[in-house]
Parts: C-alpha cells; structure tokens; sequence
C-alpha cells in the first residue's frame, strides 16, 4: 500500500472527517466570539466538560464490560478477577480504545462548537425568517397551519403529554447511539461513518442557523396562540427556560447558551441519519422498523408541539439523507458513489465480529 493509501486509509477509519469537521467549527467558534465579543461557554454547565466527559467514556465502558464479568461469574464468584481480565482482552484492546476515545473525543468537539455557534446566531445574524416559513408551510398544507391540523388530529390532551415524551427521549437517543457505535459494537468502519454523519449533520446545521434564522412556530407572534390550550407538560416548561435563556443572552452577553433556533429541524435531521444509516448497514428488521416508527413520532412531536414549521422538517429530512451519503463518501464506506458498508480492517479480530451490531 502506498504512503498516500495508507494516509487516507488511516483518516477514513480514524474519524479524520468528523474531527475536520470539529475543527472548522471550533475555528468558526472562536472568529466569530472574537468579532462579536461573546465569550465561548462549557454548553452544560452544570457539570465542567473535563469531568463530565470522561465520565462518560467510562461508564459507557463499564456497562459493556461489568454484566459479561458479571454473567461469566455467576457460577464461579472467586473466578470474577480472571473473567476482568479476560473480557478486558477481548473487548478493550489498545485498537479499540484508540477508536472509542477518537471517536468520542471529536464527537464532543462537535458537539461543545455547535452549541457554541448556535448561541451566538441571535449576534452574527438578527434577521428573523419565521413570517417567510409560516407562509410557506401554509401553502404547502393548502392554507392550513401543521400544528393546528395536528392538534385536530390528536387532540390536545394525553397527546401532548405522549408527544413531549417523544421529544425529551430523543435527546437521550444521541449519546446512547454514539455509544453504541463506539462502545459496544465492534464494527470500526460502520462506527466511524455514523459518527461523521452525526459530526456532519452538526456542522451543517449549525451553518443553516447562521444563514436563515428562525425561532419556530411556538415563538411566532402568529402562531404562539395556538399552543397555549395545550396542557402544561415538561416540554412547556422547557420551551419556557429556552426564551428566558435567550432573552438574559440578549440582555447579558456573558449569560448561560440561547438554544433557540428551528430550521432545519436537527431532531428530524440526525433520526433521519440514524434510520438511513441502519437501512445502509442492513441492521436488524427490528432495530429499523423501530428506528422508523420513531421517526415519524418525532417529526410529529416537532410539530405538534411547535418547535419547528413543515419546512424545518423537509430541511431536516434532506439534510439526515445528505449526511449519511457523505460521510460515507468521506469514510470509505461505497461502492463508487453508492454507500456500502466496508469490510472491517484484517487487524480487527474474528471473535470481536460476533459482537457486531450489524447482521
């Protein structure tokens, strides 16, 4: 293999999109908190980032390691310190410790510039497209508003309840697919591609944030109304926090993150991601069937609960197909232009295959 092979090889395999993705954002991060004079912020501050992420890189360890210990133990208790080592052979070899922490190490970076980014929007750019989506949604729904068709549809009763579920399991489901596809899979080229999907979904969403900013049907002076006969659910209580967020950002520059920013839909964006990627990598029937279901319950939850217009949605749709094909052009994974899943490198053990996710 040739010098230039085996560096390209070795940025496919090794998240080298994701972390130059990361990069320019964390660049664009500090340009434009230094024109704007904004100050970059821990994006949760409840719990500094050098605690919290290590944290969670062992306790995503733990869980894959602890219950095989536990379960080859069960039998033989006093045997537990040789199943320690001998599961931490099969499963934690420096190759794949290089992987997990590469992989979670960009995709924190990621992460800590988009949330940077999307705080600073209301500073880099004050035009407001709300007016425009509104108008655009109603033509697409033959002169109806989405959320109210949807709250004639489900009532604005135990739905609301079940649709704010929907939203608030969702912002679980990020982390623990990333875990997934570092921790507890084996398969590096399927893990390296869902992590620069992700990486590249943020990336782009945080670039769609500065250019066309909106704040969502519920903020929308001509649409508030709509929402306010919905019963008081956690999700009221979070959109609450969110424009008290964002109006102390505007009053103080040096208070906590604004978060509020709608197209495109970033909920719908990465499901779609999630769903498309799982259809290229031929997981389970279940895991797709499901993966799918929650797809269209979180593209309802977005509007029935007035986070995002039509167009957030059909903006997050593209932008999640978008993604998985070009981080599968970026890592490797095709068949010319067509996305494959590749084989995995020969270094990587067959007994580790077994534990793939993937058929």
């Amino acid at each position: 293999m040739s010098r230039t092979a085996s560096l390209r090889t070795a940025v496919e395999r090794h998240f080298g999109w994701a972390w130059a993705a990361g990069i320019a954002m964390a660049v664009a991060t500090v340009v434009l908190s230094a024109i704007n004079e904004l100050p970059i912020k821990d994006p949760d501050a409840l719990i500094p980032g050098y605690i919290r992420f290590p944290l969670i890189i062992l306790t995503a360890i733990a869980l894959d390691v602890v219950p095989r210990v536990v379960w080859r133990s069960r039998r033989a208790p006093r045997e537990f310190g040789r199943h320690w080592r001998a599961v931490l052979d099969e499963r934690w070899r420096l190759q794949h410790w290089l992987f997990a922490v590469g992989g979670l190490s960009a995709w924190y970076l990621c992460y800590t510039a988009f949330r940077n980014l999307k705080s600073m929007v209301p500073y880099v750019n004050s035009a407001v497209w709300d007016d425009e989506f509104a108008r655009i949604d109603r033509v697409l729904w033959f002169d109806h508003d989405p959320s109210q068709v949807m709250h004639d549809l489900f009532g604005t009763g135990i739905a609301a309840h079940f649709f704010s579920a929907v939203y608030f399991i969702w912002i679980a489901l990020v982390p623990v697919s990333i875990a997934i596809a570092l921790v507890f899979s084996r398969r590096t080229q399927a893990g390296s591609w869902f992590v620069t999907a992700v990486a590249f979904d943020w990336a782009l969403g945080a670039l769609f944030y500065l250019l066309l900013p909106t704040l969502g049907p519920v903020y929308h002076e001509g649409q508030r109304q709509l929402f306010t006969a919905l019963p008081e659910t956690y999700n009221t209580l979070l959109a609450n926090q969110l424009w008290d967020d964002r109006v102390a950002m505007l009053a103080d520059r040096d208070a906590g993150l604004q978060t509020i920013a709608a197209f495109p839909s970033l909920h719908v964006g990465i499901m779609m991601t999630i769903c498309v990627f799982l259809e290229y990598v031929r997981a389970r029937r279940w895991v797709r069937v499901t993966s799918w279901v929650f797809f269209v319950l979180t593209v309802i939850a977005t509007m029935y609960l007035g986070w995002h217009f039509f167009v957030d949605v059909l903006g997050g749709m593209a932008l999640g197909s978008f993604t998985v094909w070009a981080a599968a052009m970026a890592t490797g994974n095709r068949f010319g232009l067509v996305p494959r899943l590749a084989d995995e490198p020969e270094e990587t053990p067959a007994r580790e295959q077994q534990a793939a996710v993937c058929d």
